[in-house]
């Protein structure tokens, strides 16, 4: 059968290279493109003859590539791109891997160790729980400071579900405030409003029993003093940053404050720490105590008394002091005019300084006992020597004289501490030579700052040893107690020391650190007593004292079945030029039981006024009143039978 002439040119156009698989899309397309061309179905004639040409052509259609197009999309000519675009891959994942690497290794090794410290930081936090300062307490366990809660009030009106009115009328008794007052706060602003800074404990239980909305309360622990102003000067008080600025609250603040130790806490995503994870028992604090020597019922006592002197003669202010020779403990301790320091803001800021520590004064005639155990240990003295005292006497230019221009003719020792001669002392000193006599006031102190727990304590004044020994006129001065200076609290010490045998004890307020068992804890390392004076000559002294209260210028302060020395003063109040005309210091010095020597007690009082003020007549009596009461505390047996 011979074969048509069509079929050998559609094999021979088969055979041009496409495979079977490669030729069915070019068909579908020259199919379709010789529809459009012969406008006939594709079932029709393929192919016609070119009217020049008697051979068949392919009638193409626009848009199909030649042959020489198509092998360009064979197998070979993909396959260049294919391994192109397989190593464009994998370079940029292996460029990927290399930057992934070189970053971890910047954060892990490079800046690992600051970043870890960072994270730390984010996920913990350095807590220091708060302590409250430890309790002071007198020695009868009386509190005297403590810490306890309190709350401010604030006020959110647009939370009330009552009307302001009826919300003042319900807080106005309560709060102590004004009803009135309460309403235009309410009306002021819709929230915020300051109510108190302060509520105590009692009145914010009150308020929260009412299940009134709007209020808020929020604690805080603040320093009170139960007893007010009875130990200001002693203990002091803190200020709003928990700071001591006066009194043990300043000079123990170490003691009064528990130690405690920064605690680092977990805390979860949002900022909440993590509780479980603190060391056990980190919030647990001692029972410890501070304990004073102060003696509470005896510091009222004190107060009392000098108060009401002070009131009946207008005097500027006044001290009394209470001290146990044996030990220097001070059992009482009271300056007037003084604080409360639950209101120390209120307060004149003259009264946080303790004068009784802080403040000179020339002591005058109570500097005259010390003076005649100097003359006795020195041995230029005996206790049965007399001497004449004509009212006056010749110092180099100057000329001395006693008190209102009294004269006492001829006298021993003891009638010139009763009648506080100044003539006798002046000749008891001139018997003594002036350096060894500086030598004496030296080893007293006088120069030198009292050693003791109270703070703010100031240096006593003494002239150079040129200049006391130039002139004739300052031993003798100094003979009645003048022309030097000291604190109050420095003359009880040396006073002491003729109580206890010679030795020169140190003054404290201090007892120690003591549980609520009362087991002590700590106590504070003191210096040891210095022997200024043998036990016979204080002895001798202290005899001479006891007549100054039977038959002399104290008779004021005399106590029923009880021996008890002292020694009066009014002494010239020193201005800074010269002494301040019409003002003196009115003061009393009491040593009880005379016959054992323990106890002392000063009472002074600034610038008395009246025609009958006087030692014996101003600071005696308070003397005897503390006195009185210290028996009673004491329980000091009587020295002689009681009258019936």
């Amino acid at each position: 059968m011979r074969k048509s002439p069509n079929r050998r040119k559609f094999r021979n156009f088969a055979n041009t290279g496409f495979t079977k698989r490669q030729q069915k899309g070019p068909r579908r397309a020259l199919q379709g493109k010789l529809t459009n061309h012969t406008q006939e179905p594709i079932g029709g004639e393929p192919f016609r003859q070119s009217p020049t040409s008697s051979k068949p052509t392919f009638a193409l259609a626009q848009g199909v590539k030649s042959s020489s197009t198509l092998k360009g999309q064979t197998g070979e000519g993909r396959e260049p791109n294919t391994k192109f675009r397989v190593f464009m891959a994998w370079g940029v994942l292996i460029a990927a891997g290399v930057g992934l690497g070189f970053n971890l290794y910047h954060l892990q090794i490079v800046n690992g160790p600051k970043l870890t410290q960072k994270a730390r930081s984010q996920q913990m936090v350095n807590l220091r729980p708060f302590m409250p300062r430890r309790p002071v307490v007198d020695r009868n366990k009386d509190v005297l400071a403590i810490d306890r809660p309190v709350y401010t009030l604030y006020a959110h009106p647009k939370l009330f579900d009552k009307s302001n009115e009826k919300m003042a009328q319900q807080l106005a008794s309560i709060l102590d405030q004004d009803q009135s007052e309460l309403v235009k706060k309410f009306q002021s602003k819709k929230s915020g409003i300051l109510l108190s800074s302060s509520l105590s404990e009692e009145i914010a239980d009150r308020l929260t029993s009412l299940r009134l909305n709007g209020l808020e309360f929020i604690q805080k622990y603040s320093r009170f003093y139960p007893q007010q102003d009875l130990v200001a000067e002693v203990v002091g008080y803190i200020n709003i940053d928990r700071r001591g600025q006066a009194g043990v609250e300043y000079s123990q603040e170490k003691l009064l404050e528990r130690s405690v130790q920064t605690v680092r806490l977990s805390r979860a995503g949002n900022g909440v720490l993590m509780p479980d994870r603190a060391p056990e028992g980190f919030l647990h604090f001692d029972d410890l105590q501070l304990q004073l020597t102060i003696d509470s019922r005896l510091q009222r006592t004190a107060r009392s008394a000098l108060k009401q002197q002070m009131d009946k003669f207008g005097a500027k202010r006044g001290t009394v002091i209470v001290m146990d020779a044996w030990d220097g403990s001070l059992l009482a301790l009271v300056s007037q005019p003084t604080y409360n320091p639950n209101k120390y803001s209120k307060a004149d800021i003259s009264l946080f300084k303790n004068w009784t520590v802080a403040d000179l004064y020339e002591p005058g005639s109570t500097f005259k006992p010390l003076n005649v155990a100097i003359a006795l240990e020195a041995g230029v003295i005996r206790p049965e020597d007399v001497f004449n005292d004509p009212g006056f006497i010749q110092v180099a230019d100057r000329t001395i004289k006693n008190a209102e221009n009294k004269r006492y003719g001829r006298i021993n020792i003891s009638q010139i501490l009763q009648h506080s001669s100044n003539i006798g002392m002046v000749q008891i000193i001139q018997r003594l030579k002036a350096s060894i006599y500086y030598g004496w006031l030296e080893r007293l102190g006088l120069g030198q700052t009292i050693d003791t727990d109270l703070p703010f304590a100031v240096s006593s004044q003494l002239k150079s040893q040129t200049q006391f020994l130039a002139s004739q006129v300052e031993p003798a001065t100094t003979s009645f107690g003048q022309g030097f200076s000291l604190t109050p609290l420095q003359l009880l010490q040396m006073i002491g020391s003729l109580a206890n045998g010679g030795k020169l004890v140190t003054p404290h307020v201090v007892q120690g650190l003591v549980d609520t068992n009362g087991q002590m804890h700590y106590l504070p390392t003191r210096l040891v007593p210095r022997q200024i004076f043998s036990p016979t000559t204080t002895q001798k002294v202290v005899e001479m004292m006891e007549t100054v209260v039977d038959d002399g210028t104290g008779k004021a302060s005399q106590i029923a079945g009880y021996r008890i020395a002292g020694k009066t003063g009014t002494a010239q109040k020193a201005g800074r030029v010269g002494y301040i005309n019409g003002a003196y210091i009115t003061s009393f010095l009491g040593i009880l039981p005379a016959e054992s020597p323990r106890y002392v007690v000063l009472a002074l009082v600034d610038e008395p006024k009246g025609k009958n003020a006087y030692g014996g007549t101003v600071a005696a009596p308070i003397a005897k009143s503390v006195m009185e009461a210290l028996i009673s505390i004491e329980q000091i047996p009587p020295s002689k039978p009681m009258p019936q």
